[in-house]
């Protein structure tokens, strides 16, 4: 993959730049919507979410946009990966190229969106007196398995859209159902069952959007067996994803 990703690098990058280009083309603000959207909808969210869960509840800004940032996130690699190989067929169609390049490129797209939002994160983590400290840089780590993940859940969604455009608005609807069960606005721990506590963790965006708040907010490193978890959910659906593309690939043509 690593080989074939060198062999046409020069398309990648180009669809790269098409993808952000397109996003942000007849914009006045351009790029500067990846960082003020996120803020619009958390200001939104603030406003409506404090005075109910987060009234007596210490940085609960920070605990919302650490939902709201990975949420957002994980919806636009997710959704654009959904729509990359029918939006590129006039091009693999015509020439031998990896379809997975179309797929990557949307990620990376959505990733450098991602990088901005995280600049303002971390101003209003300052601005919320929140030290700085070492066990920061772990928040690469679910940064990374969530991106493998988006790649890996990309890759199921385009290959189901292409035989199945109905799959548009199913996964518009799950997304709905997945916003309201990630805990963005509202505390798990206030749930009395124990059961039903860990009953979220099978909630893969839970799982990261947790992993932030334990080393932003508690400034804690989660254990061994969480990082497991983290790991597994990664993996598990790159591996469903990458095994889609292999038995489907062959017929993407007759489909587009």
């Amino acid at each position: 993959m690593i080989r074939k990703l060198k062999e046409h690098q020069f398309l990648f990058e180009e669809l790269v730049k098409r993808d952000f280009k397109k996003k942000y083309k007849r914009t006045v603000l351009g790029m500067f919507w990846s960082m003020l959207s996120p803020l619009l909808n958390l200001l939104v969210m603030a406003l409506v979410f404090t005075q109910f869960f987060g009234r007596n509840s210490p940085h609960y800004i920070i605990y919302l946009f650490s939902g709201n940032i990975v949420m957002s996130f994980y919806k636009e690699s997710t959704k654009g990966g959904m729509s990359s190989l029918v939006g590129n067929a006039s091009i693999f169609t015509k020439i031998n190229v990896p379809k997975y390049l179309f797929l990557f490129s949307k990620n990376v797209s959505a990733l450098i969106n991602f990088g901005l939002t995280i600049i303002i994160y971390f101003l209003f983590v300052l601005a919320d007196h929140i030290t700085f400290h070492m066990n920061f840089f772990c928040l690469i780590i679910p940064i990374v398995c969530l991106v493998v993940m988006n790649i890996g859940i990309g890759m199921i969604l385009s290959a189901l859209y292409v035989f199945f455009r109905d799959i548009e608005y199913l996964y518009d609807i799950f997304l709905t159902l997945l916003t309201y069960t990630s805990a963005i606005f509202y505390y798990v721990d206030r749930f009395d069952n124990p059961n039903v506590r860990r009953a979220f963790l099978a909630n893969p965006v839970y799982v990261y959007i947790k992993y932030f708040r334990t080393i932003v907010i508690d400034g804690n490193i989660p254990s061994l067996a969480y990082h497991g978890l983290c790991f597994f959910y990664a993996l598990l659906f790159l591996g469903i994803g990458c095994w889609f593309y292999k038995h489907y690939n062959k017929r993407f043509l007759y489909y587009v």
